[in-house]
């Protein structure tokens, strides 16, 4: 296992717009009534954070010399 493990821009970008979806949604379900499209969204940002890391890792970011 690396030194480095997931602490680079690229994992912490990407945990941070993960965990935001996350809120976002618990938030959803929370709602009396839940407010199911506002639980998709949380759904939508969450699986973004993939895309987020993605894109952040081509651009290089994900290197343990940052």
């Amino acid at each position: 296992m690396s030194d480095h493990h997931g602490n680079t821009p690229a994992a912490w970008t990407g945990v941070t717009v993960a965990m935001v979806g996350f809120i976002v949604g618990s938030v959803a379900l929370m709602l009396d009534p839940v407010n199911m499209p506002l639980f998709w969204i949380g759904c939508a940002i969450a699986v973004g954070s993939f895309v987020v890391f993605g894109v952040m890792a081509k651009l290089g970011l994900h290197a343990s010399d940052h």
